[in-house]
């Protein structure tokens, strides 16, 4: 059990692990025994052992020293009892000879009576160690994630296949049962130790030639180990595309295009290839070192031949008696325990190729790529944001999104941003939430360059309605008031009378009180008392969370396509009372509908990467730019759409 306890472990760590990693650990030149002891894995492994919990640690260590010495011991005590039979038989168990074979069967029986119970506790072991150690990986992980105040990182192709890794989700071993798998390791190595030992209380040279031989066995069959580890790590990429596509059969977002499409089996067979492409070189290693291991098969039986045929002659010259021989010939096969390689060891091997990425990954989200300023954002901005020669570019290269852009936004009034899909509109309101770093020029507020700024309380000031908005299986009440969730996830301090105003004034209220829980309803149908939400429904929560937060202290407010889900007279609603819910905000709004950003006091067209006209909805128009080009265009279509329906009241400028 124990084996498998570590073979689960050490398949976690393999999974977590990638070799780009190494190189950004390891310094230039060859380092030191001390840092490449620090830096080993099962070194890494200890030490998280033992910060998460030292009692787990000790009791793992008075379990290595079980499993190395019982059944050695049981081994000994066995056969030196059987030594005495012949003479216990001749006479009696009553003479000296018999209370020796009786104390031999007593201590061989007791020491493996114990070495029995190893098994349940490896399985306590195991579970308490693993859960331990599971939740402390996973937290680790989560806080790292979190840690950056942007969001890059999360588009970062080297980190999510380092995250996958680290995380476990490529494979069915997990890296933490690691510390379990190094644990029945240990005490096979122990017991292979003390199986060389006494060896060489009988011949000393045996026992250091079975040491020697296995000590120099196991370095290569290690590298041959580590190798295929590094080639599973280098597979991440692909293993990462391959459960992307099992998980599209699953989800329940990809379930009606993929029946309706009749995806089922197109998406199977990818799954597949793509599985087998990443698991190809792994596999071709291991047929690799196969053939290394025949060749090493045989050092392994000359060394078994000569073992035994010493004990064979010293046997047939009456050298040794019987129970030197009883209890030699088991020690032969124990020895292989010092080096030898079994398959706990190639999944060991694995999960240990992990460490590395668990905590590169950890060390690199959790130092900031810019640093944070400490400045105050209370109460900002009080003149106005600006961004001054702005430029951008994705991480990865490609052209530019934006090449000196210059655009102010007045505190306590409203902007519009409009142009056209792939403008970069949505980017420069990540650079405004400080989600992104301008590669060029500076975003200010008040005069105060916003990295000066601390980026979490910058971050609290300002309330988004991102385009694409989450949707939470919270209680709809926890949905609206993101804001005032409390840090433990435990307790909040709602404002129930905003809650309640916030979701009148995003046309929320009515349908949450119809929930059949009213507020506390679970906004997921897959959980218990759940219920499911309409797209139009989600959009109003999502307003809601946005005003909500403004009523608790934000004073940027950002509608990024605010009212795409709403139908024609909920978003004619919404924006009659635009001014009004935006008063005294400074409010970015970004539409595709003009008769949404209209009612802005000014229009912002973002255009190559620069805003090329600036003013309100009469100058933009009367200047007959881009703008007022756009304008027409749409007006021009809506007219169209509602010829033939008198009566209507709708108005094509909105």
């Amino acid at each position: 059990m124990l084996r498998g306890v570590a073979s689960q472990g050490v398949a976690f760590l393999a999974r977590t692990v990638r070799p780009a990693t190494l190189s950004g650990l390891v310094p230039s030149g060859r380092p030191s025994l001390s840092r490449r002891l620090a830096g080993s894995p099962r070194v890494r492994v200890l030490r998280l052992l033992w910060e998460t919990s030292p009692l787990l640690t000790l009791m793992m260590g008075l379990f290595v020293l079980a499993d190395g010495f019982l059944p050695i011991v049981a081994l000994v005590a066995l056969g030196r009892a059987t030594g005495r039979i012949p003479a216990a038989v001749t006479h009696g168990l009553g003479s000296a000879s018999g209370r020796s074979l009786l104390i031999g069967l007593a201590t061989g029986t007791a020491a493996y009576a114990l070495s029995l119970l190893r098994r349940p506790a490896e399985d306590l072991l195991s579970a308490h160690a693993s859960a331990v150690m599971a939740t402390g990986m996973q937290r680790r992980l989560a806080e790292a994630v979190c840690a950056p105040t942007g969001v890059e990182h999360l588009e970062d192709s080297s980190v999510l296949d380092q995250l996958a890794s680290a995380s476990g989700e490529l494979s069915t071993s997990r890296p933490a049962d690691a510390p379990m798998a190094l644990a029945s390791a240990f005490g096979d190595r122990l017991s292979g130790f003390i199986a060389c030992v006494v060896l060489a209380s009988f011949r000393w040279y045996i026992g250091l030639a079975f040491f020697l031989g296995w000590t120099l066995l196991r370095p290569p069959l290690r590298r041959l180990l580590a190798e295929r580890a590094t080639l599973v790590r280098r597979a991440t990429p692909e293993l990462r595309h391959s459960w992307y596509y099992l998980g599209c059969s699953y989800r329940p977002a990809f379930a009606k295009e993929i029946r309706v499409f009749g995806l089922g089996r197109w998406i199977l067979d990818r799954h597949r290839d793509k599985w087998l492409a990443g698991m190809e070189p792994p596999w071709r290693q291991m047929r690799h070192f196969r053939n290394r291991a025949l060749l090493f098969s045989v050092v392994v039986a000359a060394m078994y031949v000569a073992g035994a045929g010493l004990l064979a002659v010293a046997a047939w010259h009456h050298d040794i008696g019987l129970g030197t021989v009883a209890v030699m010939l088991p020690m032969l096969p124990s020895t292989m325990q010092v080096g030898g390689v079994s398959a706990a060891d190639v999944t060991l091997e694995s999960m240990l190729a992990s460490v590395p990425d668990l905590d590169e990954l950890v060390t690199r989200l959790r130092a900031p790529a810019v640093a944070s300023g400490a400045g105050s954002a209370a109460g900002r901005p009080a003149r106005g944001i600006r961004f001054e020669a702005v430029g951008y570019r994705y991480p990865g290269g490609g052209r530019p999104v934006y090449e000196g852009l210059e655009l102010e936004l007045t505190a306590g009034r409203s902007l519009a941003l409009v142009g056209a899909n792939g403008a970069g509109k949505t980017t420069l309101v990540t650079l405004l939430a400080r989600l992104r770093e301008p590669v060029g020029g500076r975003i200010t507020v008040d005069g105060t360059d916003l990295r000066d700024l601390d980026a979490r309380a910058w971050q609290r000031q300002v309330a988004v309605v991102n385009q694409d908005f989450g949707r939470y299986p919270l209680s709809a009440r926890e949905n609206v008031a993101f804001r005032d969730l409390a840090a433990d996830g435990l307790s909040a301090d709602f404002d129930e009378a905003a809650l309640e105003r916030a979701a009148a004034q995003a046309g929320a209220l009515e349908f949450v009180r119809t929930l059949p829980h009213g507020w506390d309803t679970i906004c997921a149908p897959g959980y218990h008392g759940g219920t499911d939400l309409s797209g139009g429904q989600w959009q109003r929560l999502a307003l809601a969370r946005a005003l909500y937060a403004a009523a608790r202290g934000a004073r940027v407010l950002v509608l990024d396509e605010p009212t795409a889900q709403l139908d024609i007279r909920a978003e004619a609603a919404f924006y009659n009372r635009f001014l009004e819910l935006t008063s005294g905000l400074t409010t970015m709004v970004i539409s595709h509908r003009f008769a949404t950003v209209r009612r802005a006091e000014r229009i912002a067209v973002l255009e190559t990467g620069r805003i090329t006209e600036l003013g309100s909805h009469a100058e933009l128009v009367a200047a007959g730019g881009s703008y007022a080009e756009m304008f027409a265009m749409q007006a021009a279509r809506f007219t169209e759409a509602t010829q033939g329906s008198p009566g209507s009241g709708v108005r094509a400028d909105g």
